[in-house]
C-alpha cells in the first residue's frame, strides 16, 4: 500500500485517532496538511514524527465549523503540495448531554464541528479534486453511534447520524468524477474524548465487558484502515460506512 505522491488533510490531526491517522498517511507516502483548532504544539509535535520518518507535512490552524477556514484548508495544501487527493474529515467533539438538558450552545457547537466541517469539508474538497482532475478519496470518521443509540449523548448521535447520510449521499453524486466518500465508524477507542468513561471504574468495566473482543480499540486501528481506504487498493468501496468496534453493536444495547 502506497500513497506516495497524494497530498492529504487531517482535520483534527493534532491528537487521538486524527494524530494516529495523520502518522498513517505520512508513513504510507503522503503529503500530510495537520490542521489545528487550538493545540499548536501538538500540531507540530505530529509534523515532526512525520517528517522525522522521511514524510512531508505541515500544521495549519483553523476552526472546521467555519466554511471560510475549510476552503483555506483546501487552498493551503494545493499551495504547498500542488494537489489535493485525500480528505480525512476526523475533528469531532461531544457534549454528554441528553435530549432535556442540551442547549442550543451546546447542540451547535456539536453540529458545527462534527457535521457542518464534515459537508462542507467534502464540498470544498470535491470541487477541488474535480478541477484537477484525476478523482479522490473522503474519508469521513464517524462513530458506530450513527446508527446505535446512545443515551444521555444526543447532539452527538444526531450529528453522526447526519454524518452517514453525508456519506452515502455524496458518495452516490460524486462517484461520476471518480471521487470515493466512505465512513469509518469506530467504537470505543482509548483517546482523550474518551477519558471519563475509562477514569471511572465501574463504567470502564461495563464498556469492556460490552465488547466481544474485550478491549478498546487502540487509534492506530483505526489509522491503518484509513490509510488503505485513501489507498488505490480500496477502489470500488463508496457511499458506506466501514464500522471497527470489535463486535460491540451486536453484542449489548448502547452505554
Amino acid at each position: 500500500m502506497s500513497l506516495a505522491g497524494k497530498a492529504a488533510i487531517v482535520t483534527g490531526g493534532d491528537s487521538g485517532i486524527g494524530h494516529a491517522i495523520s502518522i498513517a498517511l505520512g508513513k504510507a507516502g503522503a503529503a500530510v496538511t495537520v490542521n489545528y483548532h487550538k493545540n499548536e504544539a501538538a500540531a507540530d509535535a505530529t509534523v515532526q514524527e512525520i517528517e522525522k520518518g522521511g514524510g512531508k507535512a505541515q500544521a495549519l490552524q483553523g476552526d472546521v465549523s467555519s466554511v471560510t477556514d475549510v476552503q483555506r484548508l483546501v487552498d493551503e495544501t494545493v499551495k504547498a503540495f500542488g494537489h489535493l487527493d485525500v480528505l480525512v474529515n476526523n475533528a469531532g467533539m461531544e457534549t454528554r448531554t441528553s435530549v432535556l438538558d442540551t442547549t442550543e450552545r451546546q447542540f451547535d457547537l456539536v453540529i458545527g464541528i462534527d457535521l457542518k466541517s464534515a459537508f462542507f469539508g467534502v464540498q470544498c474538497a470535491a470541487r477541488q479534486m474535480i478541477k484537477q482532475g484525476g478523482g479522490g478519496r473522503i474519508v469521513n470518521i464517524s462513530s458506530i453511534h450513527e446508527d446505535w443509540p446512545m443515551p444521555g449523548n444526543a447532539a452527538y448521535c444526531c450529528a453522526k447520524g447526519g454524518v452517514r447520510m453525508l456519506t452515502r449521499t455524496a458518495g452516490v453524486e460524486l462517484a461520476p468524477h471518480g471521487i470515493l466518500v466512505v465512513g469509518v465508524a469506530p467504537g470505543a477507542v482509548n483517546t482523550p474524548i474518551d477519558a471519563a468513561t475509562f477514569a471511572d471504574p465501574a463504567m470502564n468495566k461495563k464498556l469492556h465487558e460490552a465488547i466481544p473482543l474485550g478491549r478498546v480499540a487502540q487509534p492506530e486501528e483505526i489509522a491503518n484502515l484509513v490509510a488503505w481506504l485513501a489507498s488505490d487498493e480500496a477502489s470500488y468501496g463508496t457511499a458506506t460506512t466501514y464500522v471497527l468496534d470489535g463486535g460491540m453493536m451486536q453484542a449489548s444495547v448502547g452505554l
